[in-house]
């Protein structure tokens, strides 16, 4: 049978824990005690032991296509996307060996468990960081990297590195690292800037539960110098575009071989070894650029708009006009004219009024095309993405449909 592990706050017993069911050759679910529930109607009552994939984990994918799905991540594959990562770090002039891992991502998430893959495959130390203490960058203090401890990497989501560049001692902190890794959602321009501005070494990337974490990187020197995107595949991946629908296909040593769905395996649809990732995007000599998931991309007005894109410029032109936008997120409604018209909802910064931001926001998106302007603007003052930075738009759609009940 499969076995099962909450993922409370305790990280490293958690880990310890994982590491005996994997010496076993056991099939390991990771969730929260949240989702246990979810995860145990996801599974079969009963696998073959060992399973047929050998040890691994079964682990929550699709926050961002709105559909979960229970991925089957076999050890193996994991330890090739962690030599791969650490073949990366090499041409960066850094030896995996020598590096000490932070981490304050949770292990029922990929990029909370790669870390401890990595540590184990490259024989690096790693450190356990509670998740809350991004949200207090003073707690870090006595967690500083230390400079005679060997090259200090981090991973983060987008929604962290802002709560850390926010705060004087989280920048601090930040500028201790030789490189930290920056995925999960799309990064935004101005944070991006402030980074660049501290002097934070960044390496945007991408990749999802599906390809065992990343598959590309951009350096952190490419990075400072102004660059855009996620960078070039890492070793053990190739990437393409499906002609038809311009979808990043994606294939990797590390592809989940696929997911528990109601009790029953589905395998992972990749004809040929190629996975569709769901998210359209451009390929060129500077590499991977996302342009936003081709299943929430709307039709409106008989343009195709990328939720993702008008989102990135509604922050630009807030940051070009100082206005206090904390987050911004785009959905679609249909409309009889449009196909779909663009809603937007906003939430204000601290105390700032959400009323007349959203006025000074409808006023600024007149830059914008027609296609790509909202046609309706709600303060939401709870609006935020979840725990490792990712929208779920169908969340705020229900939102929205409460909101507007008649509409």
């Amino acid at each position: 049978m499969i076995s099962r592990l909450g993922t409370g706050a305790d990280a490293a017993a958690t880990a310890a824990a994982l590491e005996s069911l994997w010496a076993e050759g056991a099939l390991v679910g990771l969730a929260s005690p949240q989702d246990q529930g979810e995860l145990a109607a996801a599974l079969p009552e009963r696998l073959e032991t060992p399973s047929p994939w050998g040890p691994g984990v079964v682990i929550a994918s699709g926050g961002s296509s709105g559909r979960r799905r229970w991925c089957v991540q076999p050890l193996a594959g994991l330890e090739r996307a962690a030599v791969a990562s650490g073949l990366w770090l090499q041409l960066q002039g850094i030896d995996p060996a020598a590096t000490t891992l932070f981490n304050p991502l949770p292990l029922h998430h990929i990029s909370g468990l790669m870390p401890l893959v990595r540590a184990r495959r490259w024989g690096a130390t790693l450190r356990w960081l509670e998740p809350a203490w991004m949200r207090e960058p003073a707690a870090l203090v006595e967690w500083a990297p230390s400079s005679d401890a060997g090259p200090a990497l981090l991973s983060l989501v987008p929604t962290q590195l802002q709560r850390l560049l926010a705060d004087p001692a989280g920048i601090n902190w930040l500028q201790g690292f030789a490189l930290i890794w920056i995925g999960g959602a799309a990064l935004a321009p101005e944070l991006a800037a402030a980074a660049r501005r501290a002097g934070v070494r960044l390496a945007p990337c991408y990749g999802s539960t599906e390809t065992g974490a990343m598959v590309t990187a951009l350096s952190p020197e490419r990075f400072l110098a102004g660059e855009w995107g996620c960078g070039h595949p890492l070793a053990h991946a190739q990437l393409r575009l499906e002609p038809a629908s311009g979808a990043l296909q994606v294939k990797a040593t590390s592809l989940s071989p696929g997911a528990f769905e109601a009790g029953s395996f589905q395998p992972l649809e990749a004809p040929g070894g190629w996975w569709s990732s769901g998210d359209g995007a451009r390929l060129s000599a500077a590499g991977l650029e996302l342009l936003g998931r081709l299943d929430g991309a709307l039709s409106s007005g008989g343009e195709t708009v990328f939720p993702e894109e008008v989102e990135r410029r509604l922050r630009d032109l807030a940051a070009e006009a100082g206005l206090p936008l904390q987050a911004v997120l785009v959905l679609g409604q249909r409309d009889p004219l449009w196909g779909q018209r663009l809603v937007a909802l906003v939430r204000a910064q601290g105390g700032a009024d959400g009323s007349a931001l959203v006025a000074a926001l409808e006023t600024a998106a007149a830059a914008l095309s027609p296609a790509q302007r909202p046609r309706q603007w709600f303060p939401c003052p709870q609006l935020a993405p979840n725990a490792i930075g990712k929208w779920e738009r169908g969340r705020w759609l229900r939102w929205l449909q409460e909101a507007t009940p008649t509409s």
